[in-house]
């Protein structure tokens, strides 16, 4: 598929602001028609999540306060990725960090980009078996309440909104794919 008639060219880069996470941009572009417009977007350096199961099937998910929307949420484990660090040692990284949980069986399940209009974020997906209890060591500052649920359960919980993190919403369904092939 040629894609030329829709691509936007970079014309002017400006930092609006720059955090400990995220890096606000303002940029001038060029449109397919030749005229310019500005676009502003969030700079991430991109994340994991992990879908851990047991060997029973149970899942392994995470209760934690997210601030901006004042409420505690029901998410897998995730993380952003460091710099110079692979995706998949992040991911063995975050799933013992937050869970206290290694997995010795490593599946990609997909790569989402969650907030395409704003934000450069890449979430890597993957599916962690043969999981082994090694101990949590969370960062400090981080507070996470672990619980586990049968895929049904938790399927459950995504139709009646008591999940509404897209990322762990996504790793349901895939891995509820994944489970009917």
């Amino acid at each position: 598929m040629d894609d030329a008639h829709l691509i936007e060219t970079g014309v002017f880069s400006e930092d609006v602001f720059r955090g400990k996470l995220l890096h606000v941009k303002r940029d001038t572009v060029r449109l397919p028609d030749g005229t310019q417009a500005t676009r502003e977007y969030i700079a991430h350096p991109g994340a994991v999540m992990i879908v851990p199961r047991f060997p029973d099937g149970k899942l392994l998910l995470e209760r934690q306060f997210r601030y901006p929307l004042k409420r505690v949420f029901i998410e897998f484990p995730a993380g952003k990725v460091d710099e110079g660090e692979e995706p998949l040692a992040t991911a063995a990284r975050e799933l013992m960090e937050e869970t206290g949980y290694s997995a010795r069986r490593w599946t990609y399940l997909a790569t989402l980009h969650p907030l395409i209009t704003y934000s450069t974020e890449r979430i890597e997906v993957y599916l962690a078996d043969e999981l082994e209890h090694v101990g949590a060591k969370l960062d400090a500052g981080e507070f996470i309440e672990i619980l586990t649920a049968t895929l049904d359960d938790a399927l459950k919980w995504l139709e009646r909104g008591d999940i509404t993190d897209v990322k762990t919403m996504l790793g349901l369904l895939l891995l509820a794919r994944k489970m009917e092939r």
